[in-house]
């Protein structure tokens, strides 16, 4: 009968869309860039698994969502793009909110042609975050600066210093007119040229950091030496170590860029103490060792501070990139070095303690600023 075929039509029609939909779904599983769809009404009607993973949320949490809630950021993109139907529109879109707080996404955005009204008008997202990207091309801009700035003001700075350590030599014993300040522009000299002699070496070591040499090793042997300089150095300073003797953690790593990394980091929160802290409060750095399942089983080192931590209104994530700095006399290099140390060991840093660790019961931190490192992990070994 005719209702029997406009049955049987329909079945087979809504078949097709199923059809249809999971093939949809299969396609945009293997798509590396997040995607989604959105209704007339602004609401998220399909999402894939890179979409998911971009936004660090369940797929529920997403679908059935308007877009303005879940990406507030980007409703400025989506006006813009209603203005040009049937075109892509795209922006670089800074996060503000939740867990990927100031990461980039790359957005791109095409408004479905059809529609007699930009209110009826659905559209559809592909996103990428091109935050580690961007930090890249910053970091290979600026070690090319860094590689010409060492090579211009290097050459003139050995023979500023031994003309002033010479005529300080020569002429101190002959000036008998005020020679406390004569000895006391040509210490300035001396001095400033030392300063700048170790900037110079900070872009030298960021634009020329030779490749690791890595070999399996015990991290507290190294960890300790490279401890023990920094309490030479630095007495009046409480630097602990808080490790189990009996647990030894072993890892692939470069010995001197291990030690370089601890004790660049013991120092600025050193330095850190020394410019902010309260003079009535004794200065003290903790640094701990153990165990973590971030997303695979890791080496972690903390290192933190009793200072009065970062700034207020530091984007953290932007401290490891070259020349950014919130010390008053900092280059801005030293974390840089040493997030380029930790991604040659297949490691990271992080600015801040991240929630997997705030959350572990045996970690005691100090109040002030807090920097993680994580190593994967080799072998475990009972002493």
């Amino acid at each position: 009968t005719q209702i029997q075929q406009q049955q049987s039509d329909l079945i087979d029609a809504n078949r097709q869309l199923d059809q249809r939909r999971q093939f949809t779904e299969s396609v945009l599983t293997g798509v590396s860039s997040g995607v989604i769809a959105i209704s007339s009404e602004g609401e998220i009607t399909v999402v894939n698994s890179s979409a998911c993973d971009l936004l660090d949320k369940n797929k529920d949490d997403i679908v059935g969502h308007k877009i303005s809630t879940l990406m507030p950021e980007i409703c400025e993109l989506l006006e813009r793009a209603y203005e040009r139907v049937g075109k892509t529109t795209q922006s670089e879109i800074h996060i503000s909110q939740g867990s990927k707080k100031g990461r980039v996404y790359l957005v791109r955005t095409t408004i479905e042609k059809g529609t007699l009204d930009k209110d009826n008008g659905s559209a559809i997202l592909t996103f990428d975050d091109i935050t580690d990207l961007q930090s890249a091309q910053r970091k290979a801009a600026w070690a090319d600066v860094a590689r010409r700035i060492a090579h211009e003001i290097k050459n003139p700075l050995t023979p500023i210093q031994l003309s002033a350590e010479r005529l300080k030599r020569r002429y101190l014993k002959q000036i008998t007119d005020d020679p406390e300040t004569f000895m006391k522009c040509t210490d300035t000299i001396i001095r400033h040229v030392g300063d700048i002699g170790h900037m110079v070496n900070e872009f030298s070591a960021f634009a020329r950091l030779p490749e690791p040499v890595l070999t399996l090793g015990d991290l507290n042997l190294h960890i300790i030496e490279a401890l023990e300089l920094q309490r030479q150095a630095h007495p009046d300073i409480d630097i602990r170590f808080n490790k189990d003797r009996k647990q030894h953690y072993k890892a692939v790593f470069d010995p001197q860029q291990i030690r370089q990394v601890i004790g660049n980091l013991t120092q600025n929160a050193i330095d850190s103490i020394n410019e902010h802290s309260d003079e009535s409060l004794a200065g003290a750095v903790q640094i701990s060792i153990g165990e973590c399942h971030d997303d695979s089983p890791m080496i972690y080192i903390s290192i933190s501070d009793n200072g009065f931590g970062f700034p207020e209104g530091v984007e953290l994530s932007r401290l490891t990139e070259p020349y950014v700095t919130h010390k008053s006399k900092g280059t801005g290099l030293g974390l840089a070095i040493v997030k380029k140390i930790m991604d040659d060991h297949n490691g990271r840093i992080y600015i801040g303690a991240p929630e997997w660790l705030a959350s572990k019961d045996d970690v005691d931190l100090l109040s002030g600023a807090t920097i993680v490192l994580t190593l994967p992990l080799d072998k475990h070994i009972e002493a």
